[in-house]
């Protein structure tokens, strides 16, 4: 019996060696790539995480120089967000900070690249839109109303379409074009939602143009 038994072994083990022989190579590679790819995994995830800390950190220090209205920190700080975690949410929104700061301390043109360079390299695409609409708004202040009007022709996702729209009508409005402005005025009253407090804003634009804001904000007053 002993010596059945050992027969049996001695042939699972010349079946196992055969296998292995076949196939072994095969298996170890196949396991270095699936280890190595979980150990990319993980590497990628710390350094993700380690960056978003950090980043988080530098968009503080960008908040506290806002709050102070330093602009020259806000620049420095911004600059250092840009190089260092360009991928970064914190930096797409560290841009819209620090263009709303610099814009308050007077410093349109640093404003405007700050705004620039959210909407195009952010890497959300509802930050990209929100950072296009208020470039716009930067360019209307500058009068450059051609340049704001190719800002807004960008796509957008769709929740910013009635925005886009309505700072389409500002432009316009700037450059006496009353009928066209009143169009897109219509177009973001009409596509927003009806809860939204802004809708207020629109409906009183839309009255200035002589414009009664019905269920399709589209009757105008007669005299």
């Amino acid at each position: 019996m002993a010596s059945h038994l050992d027969l049996e072994e001695q042939e699972q083990l010349d079946q196992l060696k055969h296998f292995w022989a076949k196939y072994g190579n095969l298996i170890t590679w196949a396991l270095i790539v699936v280890l190595g790819a979980f150990a990319a995994w993980n590497g990628w995830q710390y350094w993700q995480n380690r960056n978003a800390v950090q980043a988080a950190a530098l968009y503080d220090e960008l908040e506290r120089a806002a709050q102070a209205r330093d602009a020259e920190r806000v620049l420095r700080v911004w600059g250092d967000m840009q190089n260092q975690y360009p991928g970064t949410l914190q930096a797409a929104q560290g841009g819209l900070l620090a263009a709303r700061a610099l814009h308050d301390t007077q410093k349109a043109d640093e404003a405007q690249a700050a705004l620039q360079w959210v909407a195009d390299k952010a890497s959300d695409d509802a930050y990209q839109a929100l950072a296009r609409i208020r470039l716009a708004g930067v360019l209307l202040d500058k009068q450059a109303f051609d340049q704001a009007l190719k800002v807004l022709d960008a796509k957008m996702p769709p929740s910013f379409a009635s925005l886009a729209a309505d700072r389409r009508g500002d432009v316009l409005l700037a450059q006496g074009q009353r009928d066209a402005a009143k169009a897109q005025y219509q177009a973001a009253y009409r596509d927003m939602a009806a809860e939204t407090g802004y809708r207020r804003l629109i409906e009183a634009k839309l009255a200035a143009l002589g414009v009664e804001v019905g269920t399709d904000a589209t009757q105008e007053k007669t005299p």
